[in-house]
């Protein structure tokens, strides 16, 4: 791992292809965290392995972040964590939340240099997106979870600076772009939104489903505002080079 990705994520999942599957798509957004599916049991067939699972959390060299596909997987991984060494139980934390899109969402984060206790919150928020993309109003929305739509205002740290962008490639805001964007955003000295959405949520953007063509408003306020919206700018207009 570099040194900007420190934690190991570990994807439980009672399939090998789904857990696989997985890893590979969280990979191609977040190529240096160490992403490791464990999925069904070493025959090959339906389930999850303790020992598998043991191995992958005892065998990182720091934090790491354990997410689970369904109610069994989420307890085989608590009873390998009540059964190791307290040290390796320490630096590991189970993460609730949905198992795709949160680690999605984690693998963006961890490249990032999130932390594991940051990246637990990553992955319950992603709930919130979810639900958002479903069009299922959340509680959690109005308290500001999983980059719901927000528009900054002016303060005491300057002023609030406004530009348009086309979005040029072909298959328009799609997850890798959408975690280009939310890398570049978490970087930036100014908080940013894009077409109404935290600009750091890999999730929310891509829930905004834009398609080639659309025309976004790229928003930040405050010190840096005018150099960070420039910054998403550009990526975005780049077309992320699928063009």
């Amino acid at each position: 791992m570099t040194a900007a990705a420190r934690v190991r994520l570990v994807l439980v999942s009672h399939a090998d292809a789904l857990a696989g599957g997985l890893a590979q798509l969280a990979g191609q957004m977040a190529p240096d965290v160490e992403i490791v599916a464990v999925g069904g049991l070493a025959d090959g067939s339906l389930g999850t392995d303790f020992e598998r699972i043991e191995a992958a959390v005892v065998g990182a060299p720091g934090e790491v972040l354990v997410l689970a596909d369904l109610g069994s997987a989420v307890l085989t991984t608590q009873t390998v964590l009540e059964m190791v060494d307290d040290d390796v139980a320490a630096r590991t934390r189970l993460a609730p939340g949905p198992f795709v899109e949160g680690a999605v969402a984690a693998a963006v984060a961890a490249q990032g240099g999130a932390d594991a206790d940051a990246l637990v919150g990553v992955v319950r928020d992603a709930a919130a997106a979810v639900a958002r993309a479903a069009g299922v109003a959340d509680a959690a929305e109005a308290s500001g979870a999983g980059g719901p739509a927000v528009s900054p205002e002016p303060d005491a740290g300057g002023g609030v600076v406004t530009r348009s962008v086309v979005v040029v490639n072909p298959q328009g805001l799609h997850a890798r772009p959408a975690a280009e964007v939310a890398k570049l955003a978490a970087g930036l000295p100014a908080a940013v939104t894009l077409g109404g959405v935290d600009a750091t949520s890999v999730l929310a953007l891509m829930a905004l489903g834009v398609t080639a063509g659309a025309e976004l408003e790229v928003t930040a306020q405050g010190p840096g505002a005018a150099e960070s919206v420039d910054a998403v700018v550009g990526l975005v207009a780049s077309g992320f080079g699928e063009v």
